[in-house]
C-alpha cells in the first residue's frame, strides 16, 4: 500500500524526533559503559546514597501529591469551585516557573525569615537545607503534574454510571472508591508516574532551597551536578548513566504492570 506524502513527512518528522530524544541517552549509556566507571559509581557510597535518598524523597512527595491533589482535582473536575480559573492557574504555575525561581520562592516562605519559615523558626523548627526541604521541593515542581492528569481523570468518568450505581443504593464513599477510581485509574496511574518522573529528575528547586549536603539532601541530580562541577566528566557521566537507568527501569516496570493493571480494572 502506497503512502501518501503527508503520512512520509509525518514518519520522517516523528523518527527525527525520536532520533532526537533517543541519541543523547544512547551517547551518555555508551560513555558510562567505554569509560569502565559505571561499576566503580554504581558501588561507590555517594551515589548509593543519593540513590536511597532520591528513591525515599520521590516516594514521599508522591504520597504528598496524591493525598493533597487528588481531593483538589475532584473538585475542579466536578465542584466547580469560585475562582476555579485562578486556582487552576496556580496549580499550573510551577510546571512553567524555572526550578530556580521555584526554589527561592519556597525560600522566602519557609526560609528561615519566610513568612512561616520565620515562625517555625522561633519554635526550634527548621525545615530548609533538610530532607523535608528535599520532599518540599520536589513536590511543588511534581504534584501539578498529577492534579492535571487526575482532573482530567474524573471528568472523564461517565456520571451515569455513578448514577446507576446510586440507584442501586451505594453511598458517595462506596461510589467513588467502586465506580469513579476504577474508570480514572488510566488517568491517575499516568498523572503517579509524570509525578514520580518528574520529582526524581527534580534538581534547581532543591539545590536553591534544601542545599547539597551528602547524605542528607544530596540527591542522584545534585550528584551528577557536583560532579560535573569538580571536573570529573566521566564520574558525573557514570551518575547520570545509573540515574537514567534507575528511572527506566521504574518506568517500564509500571508501563508493564501498574498502567496494564489500571487498565484491566477500567474493563470490569
Amino acid at each position: 500500500m502506497r503512502r501518501s506524502p503527508l503520512g512520509l513527512l509525518a514518519g520522517a518528522g516523528g523518527g527525527l524526533l525520536v532520533l532526537f530524544l533517543g541519541l543523547p541517552i544512547l551517547a551518555l549509556l555508551a560513555r558510562a559503559v567505554t569509560s569502565g566507571l559505571l561499576p566503580d559509581a554504581a558501588g561507590a557510597a555517594a551515589v548509593l546514597d543519593a540513590l536511597a535518598l532520591s528513591l525515599v524523597t520521590t516516594l514521599a512527595s508522591l504520597v504528598l501529591a496524591v493525598a493533597l491533589g487528588m481531593p483538589l482535582a475532584y473538585a475542579l473536575a466536578r465542584r466547580r469551585p469560585r475562582g476555579r480559573a485562578l486556582i487552576e492557574a496556580l496549580v499550573d504555575l510551577p510546571i512553567v516557573l524555572p526550578p530556580a525561581v521555584a526554589g527561592l520562592a519556597l525560600l522566602l516562605v519557609l526560609g528561615r525569615r519566610g513568612w512561616i519559615g520565620a515562625p517555625l523558626e522561633a519554635l526550634g523548627i527548621s525545615i530548609p537545607f533538610t530532607t523535608l526541604a528535599v520532599v518540599l521541593a520536589q513536590t511543588f515542581v511534581a504534584a501539578p503534574f498529577f492534579v492535571r492528569a487526575a482532573r482530567t481523570g474524573f471528568a472523564g468518568v461517565d456520571r451515569d454510571l455513578e448514577d446507576a450505581a446510586r440507584v442501586d443504593g451505594a453511598g458517595e464513599g462506596s461510589v467513588f472508591r467502586h465506580v469513579t477510581l476504577p474508570l480514572a485509574a488510566p488517568a491517575l496511574a499516568a498523572g503517579l508516574v509524570m509525578t514520580w518522573a518528574r520529582a526524581l529528575g527534580e534538581f534547581g528547586a532543591t539545590i536553591m532551597f534544601a542545599g547539597n549536603v551528602a547524605g542528607r539532601t544530596q540527591t542522584l541530580p545534585l550528584v551528577v551536578y557536583a560532579e560535573f562541577q569538580a571536573g570529573v566528566l566521566d564520574a558525573a557521566v557514570a551518575a547520570a548513566a545509573i540515574l537514567v537507568l534507575a528511572a527506566l527501569g521504574v518506568l517500564v516496570a509500571v508501563r508493564g504492570f501498574g498502567w496494564r493493571r489500571a487498565l484491566d480494572v477500567r474493563s470490569i
